[in-house]
């Protein structure tokens, strides 16, 4: 499981233009919603954990074509279901490498950004606290709409059509909870239900895309 740990994340970090691409989509979509919504720095502030949260759904969305596609056109999926090690963990290191190279980047530049949307001073560490707690989630049901679309013609929107709608209570408790952290009210609820979701995603959601790569095989 380790080694292919490892050569899952060499693989992620190797497409420099994958791991790039939705970091700077990312800034893209936080620093150009504002200039929609107008100069009011108020009404910006209000609105800044929402844009951050949808930018990182909507950065997160990129990958998914070639999350699973590429394993699948070389054999490597078919291999692994007669190998010893289980298709599950497989999956599993898939959505870890993912979200190494696309979450993780994404949560550590989220603070900066926001202070260009003016957040209340000291949101940061806000900030990047739910966003570790939340896109965990965001990458494993991402996965599951890759393994689901494996396959398929135009599987990115297709992908991003089903994964969506399962992310929008991840969105929803994410942005709570970095409100209610950042006005110093009690975060516990929120942050509780963002991380219990993405415990259960990474959890479980591993068994569903390795069930659903053996079905798209036959």
């Amino acid at each position: 499981m380790k080694s292919l740990l490892l050569h899952e994340i060499n693989l992620a970090f190797r497409a420099r233009g994958r791991f790039a691409l939705p970091l700077v989509f990312y800034l893209a979509v936080a620093l150009l919603i504002p200039f929609g919504i107008g100069p009011d720095t108020e009404t910006i502030g209000r609105s800044s954990t929402g844009i951050l949260w949808a930018g990182a759904l909507l950065a997160n969305l990129l990958p998914l074509q070639h999350l699973f596609q590429e394993d699948m056109d070389d054999g490597t999926i078919e291999r692994l279901t007669v190998s010893p090690l289980p298709l599950e963990f497989f999956a599993l290191g898939k959505i870890i490498a993912n979200w190494l190279a696309t979450g993780l980047p994404i949560c550590l530049v989220a603070p900066f950004v926001g202070s260009m949307l003016n957040v209340p001073s000291g949101t940061g560490p806000a900030i990047l606290l739910t966003l570790l707690a939340g896109t965990p989630a965001l990458s494993s049901i991402g996965a599951f709409g890759a393994a689901l679309t494996v396959g398929a013609g135009r599987s990115g929107i297709l992908a991003a059509v089903i994964v969506v709608p399962f992310c929008i209570p991840t969105l929803i408790f994410g942005s709570s909870a970095t409100n209610s952290l950042a006005a110093g009210t009690d975060a516990l609820a929120p942050l509780t239900v963002v991380l219990a979701i993405s415990l259960a995603c990474v959890a479980l959601i591993p068994i569903a895309s390795a069930k659903v790569l053996r079905i798209n095989l036959r």
